[in-house]
């Protein structure tokens, strides 16, 4: 078994033993089972494979056998039949390689620990596009009650990181479809969160191939609100470092008299809640 986890990454390893100490009903152990008894994972954040890099690694199982099991947990609903937690890509390329059994980790795990491995496999082996990365922490907040800080330091991130990922799913779809197919990168899209003209700006960026540090001169020509302004620094300064740790967009009103307010915006009942638990340290 030792031998089998080398090749997981640290962070598999280490949810692998974690399952393995703390839970004394799982069973961990190496079988070969049929290709046609194992089913995509539910909880696979990846909707985009790359063909070239499937087509590769068919030719080296071709050529040496499939040296890493997959890691799999039977199909409660289907007995026999088992559902890939980790190693969906060496499940594909098997198939085109022609193979009639392939070597498996059997897991006994929840759906939580399923997603959780999922999330880690994918972006420790082959970065995941930075939305279906969104879309993979989503889950983790909507169906087990993940906040910010859990998924920070559960997956080794910044929790401005994991926020600011977030933020992208509020972004209008077409603009997400952009992302994901690489026209749009992050830092090009994430200006555009709450823009009414969104779209328009978008089309914009990738026709005219705009950086990411001119997105917002650009949108703010768009909307007609190219006007001068001069900011205090000091205002500029402290509402920057207020939203790189938020991750959220933050206004600040400050008059002459310098009295004010600052306003923090949010788009989601999460956001709101992040904000309510900062509040109220």
């Amino acid at each position: 078994m030792s031998a089998a986890k080398k090749g997981l990454g640290r962070g598999l390893s280490a949810l692998f033993g974690d399952i393995e100490n703390k839970s004394t009903s799982v069973e961990v152990q190496i079988n070969k089972v049929p290709i046609a008894n194992l089913q995509r994972n539910k909880y696979q954040p990846r909707t985009v494979f790359d063909e070239e890099k499937i087509s590769e690694l068919s030719s080296s199982i071709k050529e040496n056998g499939m040296i890493q099991p997959i890691a799999v947990r039977p199909n409660k609903y289907e007995p026999g039949n088992y559902e890939i937690v980790a190693g969906e890509r060496r499940w594909l390329a098997a198939q085109r390689a022609g193979l009639n059994e392939v070597p498996v980790i059997l897991l006994n795990i929840d759906d939580q620990k399923s997603l959780e491995i999922a999330i880690v496999e994918n972006i420790q082996r082959e970065n995941l596009n930075v939305i279906e990365e969104a879309k993979g922490y989503q889950r983790l907040v909507k169906e087990f009650g993940y906040d910010h800080e859990k998924i920070s330091k559960f997956m080794s991130k910044s929790r401005s990181h994991v926020s600011n990922t977030l933020r992208l799913l509020n972004l209008p779809e077409d603009i997400i479809g952009l992302i994901e197919e690489g026209k749009l990168t992050a830092g090009q899209a994430r200006p555009l969160i709450g823009m009414p003209n969104a779209s328009e700006v978008a089309e914009n960026i990738v026709k005219k191939k705009v950086a990411a540090r001119d997105v917002e001169s650009l949108a703010r020509k768009k909307s007609g609100k190219n006007q001068k302004k001069i900011d205090d620094p000091n205002i500029t300064f402290v509402r920057n470092e207020l939203e790189s740790k938020l991750g959220l967009n933050v206004e600040i009103l400050n008059k002459k008299n310098n009295s004010g307010k600052i306003i923090i915006k949010y788009k989601s009942l999460e956001q709101f809640e992040l904000i309510s638990k900062l509040l109220k340290r």
